[in-house]
């Protein structure tokens, strides 16, 4: 589902429990397990997901620093990155992280 197309309403709880679970991210960090990283993430998906000011900051700060842009498309599993990365394989010849053609 396309985000214009969500109710504002939803749009603007959806970003209010974005921030609320970064500002939970320091309560639970010292907690034992992932629980810091994983409210963290969740956060920043939801932020990212419903808000295009957020969306513009994170594009801006991706161009700047190249490597903070790869490791984050990583973990946060974009398609635009893994449809980049096929492109990538395929223009260096199809050799891949796993392919045994190496």
């Amino acid at each position: 589902m396309k985000d214009q197309a969500r109710h504002p309403a939803l749009r603007i709880a959806l970003l209010c429990l974005g921030f609320l679970l970064l500002a939970v991210t320091p309560l639970v960090g010292p907690i034992p397990g992932p629980g810091g990283l994983l409210t963290f993430a969740g956060g920043m998906i939801l932020i990212l997901r419903n808000s295009n000011w957020a969306r513009r900051v994170f594009a801006r700060t991706k161009r700047r620093w190249p490597r903070f842009g790869h490791y984050a498309d990583l973990a946060l599993r974009r398609p635009s990155f893994q449809r980049r990365r096929e492109r990538d394989r395929l223009a260096r010849g199809g050799a891949g992280f796993g392919d045994a053609s190496r």
